[in-house]
């Protein structure tokens, strides 16, 4: 029953809609792995077995008595810890916050239980999902399943080990700075950031208002777009899955190649990578452009003064209450937000504008930009610091285009992501090219070691 697990969303659907299996037997096999593996992954802080258990209870009765179950009925999903689910408690991987159960869903939540997905708990996150990982959070650090002494990356941690540890298919984060796509491309799964606005953060604790994003970390590219369908109603040729499966010839692509060769920070082998995947797409028809795009040092200044200005004001009276039982990492760094000037930050809101003007150039003629997510694979946890790692993310929180990171390789053993964007609300173009990418290379079917060993 495990083999289940390892199907894609669309395949587990269509072995419970032909009556070859239950929502509840489904449960039970994802309750039995993750028994098994998150000793070792540490990405569950939270199992909420009994709700999970009268959600499956009820989808099999709708299905036995030939009533809709939703577009994801049965199918079992994990939430980063900073949304809320009624009755579970959340700690937003910090004792700074009273873990009290929550009395309301966040509407995303709402969402997935309407759309008949078993909600089974939460994932852990970096504290306030600033910074990590670092060792004086409520929960253990989780775990990269492809290396377990190296960090997930971003602050959706838990979520990417939950998925790329085999334990679901599919888990929701928050992007502020790129923590759906980077810990995607670290722990070789894909990472789905929706267009600014597209699903509802209501119930979701904030980080930074002007960037925060909900997103999907999936196995495939099929999984994230049928979880993003899901959660924000959109049909037909709006729909993230609506092309996936036709051809992608014709399209054009830039590829944003300077970002990684004038940084001295990017792992040659990245840049192998990416160009790699660039003579694949050719191979598929589709045209690689080279694009010129903005200083890259400068957006990155850009994003650190919105976030740290807007996070600081997000704790402003908790620093002040309990700062004591804030991690000493995330405190100082919300403290760096004190210090933001009214002119750095209204110079910032200017450069956000002008940035967004010149992605929205850049995705001119191919509506469509390749790039890194990381330029580099995840580094080892080392002496419990919070890490470092250089990403081509935060421009397109700042900007609130959507993107995607899948797979496209491997350095020493562990996984390397390339980024594709695109024009506001066209997550279908994203996804029908990430799927064609994905279909007609090898590096989404493979996964960690870890999967293959005895526990």
């Amino acid at each position: 029953m495990t083999e289940l697990l390892d199907l894609s969303i669309r395949e587990q659907l269509h072995e419970l809609n032909a009556g070859h299996t239950t929502a509840q037997e489904m449960l039970d096999a994802t309750l039995e792995r993750i028994q098994e593996r998150n000793q070792r992954l540490r990405a569950y802080v939270h199992i909420d077995e009994s709700g999970a258990r009268a959600q499956a209870q009820r989808i099999d009765q709708l299905r036995a008595a030939g009533l809709d179950t939703g577009p994801l009925g049965g199918i079992p999903v994990a939430l980063k810890d900073l949304i809320n689910a009624k009755g579970q408690p959340g700690y937003c991987g910090s004792h700074a916050f009273d873990s009290k159960p929550a009395e309301h869903d966040a509407e995303i939540v709402a969402r997935l239980r309407g759309a008949g997905a078993i909600v089974l708990g939460k994932v852990a996150t970096y504290e306030f999902a600033l910074n990590g990982p670092t060792y004086d959070q409520p929960y253990p650090v989780a775990r990269n399943p492809w290396n377990l002494e190296h960090i997930t990356g971003g602050s959706s941690s838990g979520s990417a080990s939950a998925v790329a540890g085999g334990t679901v298919r599919a888990a929701i984060g928050t992007d502020t700075g790129g923590s759906v796509r980077s810990p995607a491309s670290y722990c070789g799964i894909v990472g789905l950031k929706p267009s600014a606005n597209r699903l509802p953060l209501d119930g979701v604790f904030p980080l930074s208002q002007s960037l925060d994003t909900l997103g999907v970390l999936a196995k495939c590219v099929d999984d994230a777009a049928l979880l993003l369908d899901a959660m924000s109603a959109r049909q037909g040729q709006e729909a993230a899955a609506s092309r996936i499966n036709q051809p992608v010839s014709g399209l054009t692509v830039g590829y944003a190649r300077s970002w990684l060769t004038d940084d001295p920070h990017t792992h040659p082998a990245v840049i192998e990578l990416l160009d790699a995947a660039a003579s694949s797409l050719s191979l598929l028809g589709v045209r690689i452009a080279t694009v010129t795009m903005p200083d890259y040092p400068a957006i990155e200044e850009t994003g650190r003064i919105i976030l740290l200005h807007e996070a600081f004001l997000n704790h402003q009276h908790a620093l002040e209450a309990r700062g004591q039982d804030y991690g000493k990492t995330t405190r100082e760094v919300l403290r760096e937000g004190e210090t933001i000037s009214t002119t750095e930050l209204s110079l910032a809101r200017e450069a956000a504008l002008r940035l967004r003007t010149e992605i929205d150039e850049a995705l001119g003629e191919s509506g469509i930009i390749m790039t890194a997510t990381t330029l580099g694979p995840a580094p080892p946890l080392g002496d419990g610091k919070a890490a470092w790692t250089p990403m081509r993310t935060i421009p397109f929180n700042i900007t609130g285009h959507p993107a995607i990171s899948i797979p496209c390789g491997f350095i020493g053993g562990l996984p390397i992501g390339l980024q594709f964007i695109g024009r506001h609300g066209d997550e279908a173009s994203l996804c029908q090219l990430a799927h064609a990418f994905e279909q007609n290379t090898l590096h989404s079917v493979q996964h960690p070691p870890m999967w293959d060993r005895d526990y």
